[in-house]
């Protein structure tokens, strides 16, 4: 059976790795209405994406097209597709319920969100993350605000596992200079600040830089201000069809980060968990069926 070929989407995200800032940041543009963002002339696509028009012309060629013409050909070609077939435009995340329905509207934002953010994504943003959480001999300090606690505290059990000397920091301000004491130069501190950014989780970073500690930022697309003092910068899409934004973003990217400093860490980290297993063991807090 003849493989069917790569969609523009696919094409943009399966190249994503190949593509500088400026191209990641056009992909995300494309990617964000797509197809219809790439419907426009040249002009408003650079527009749109806060690029310049050299810029789309060299990433169409790295999608293998002759120029920006060609491009928009075979994206006309998708459209016209999807707009003939009809089991197309039946498709929807839940089959049973209707195409508006919140499960299928929640579901196609957060996917989205998903593929926006990941093309958007600064490897080398990511490396070095994971570099530094990797580093024992950088203590690791831990901090969320009233939502973001939870990512924070997830973050917490899993690195407490993988490594030595990490702290998670109480949300209650008061607390704060008693953890400061111990921050030393290059030690990191991981901070999780979304819309709506708290104060508090910035002066905190501003007294821990002020003592050499090194930040590692968890934020939304607008980006917390502690973004101006942070070293690395891991921005996800949160905005959903709900009152609240969504952790589905940021929760991937965090998992994915603890899988990364794990394979770093591997030797040792194994030890902590058949130390961890023989202390659960001994302790009996889990059933075991074996």
């Amino acid at each position: 059976m003849a493989q069917t070929p790569d969609s523009i989407s696919e094409r943009l995200t399966r190249l994503n790795d190949r593509f500088t800032r400026a191209e990641r940041q056009l992909a995300g543009s494309l990617l964000e209405n797509y197809p219809v963002s790439g419907l426009g002339s040249i002009t408003e696509v650079a527009q749109n994406a806060g690029v310049s028009t050299p810029t789309v012309v060299r990433m169409m060629r790295k999608l293998g097209y002759s120029g920006f013409p060609a491009f928009q050909a075979e994206l006309r070609r998708e459209v016209e597709a999807k707009i003939s077939n009809p089991i197309a435009k039946h498709e929807s995340w839940a089959a049973q319920a209707p195409e508006g329905h919140i499960l299928n509207r929640f579901t196609k934002a957060a996917t989205s969100n998903i593929r926006q953010s990941l093309a958007q994504m600064d490897m080398a943003d990511f490396e070095r993350a994971a570099s530094l959480l990797a580093d024992e001999s950088r203590a690791l300090y831990i901090i969320g605000g009233r939502i973001t606690r939870a990512l924070a505290d997830y973050f917490f059990l899993h690195m407490q596992v993988i490594r030595p000397e990490v702290t998670l920091i109480q949300s209650v301000s008061n607390a704060w200079p008693h953890y400061l004491l111990n921050v030393r130069k290059d030690d990191v501190l991981v901070v999780f600040d979304m819309r709506r950014y708290e104060n508090a989780t910035l002066k905190l970073a501003e007294m821990a830089r002020a003592r050499g500690a090194v930040i590692l930022l968890f934020t939304d697309q607008w980006q917390s201000p502690v973004s101006n003092m942070a070293e690395v910068v891991l921005a996800s899409r949160i905005a959903v069809p709900s009152a609240w934004d969504s952790a589905i973003v940021p929760m991937l990217i965090m998992e994915t980060l603890l899988a990364a400093v794990q394979e770093r860490t591997w030797s040792q980290t194994r030890e902590r968990m058949e130390d961890l297993e023989e202390m659960f063991d001994q302790t009996r807090f889990f059933r075991k069926f074996t």
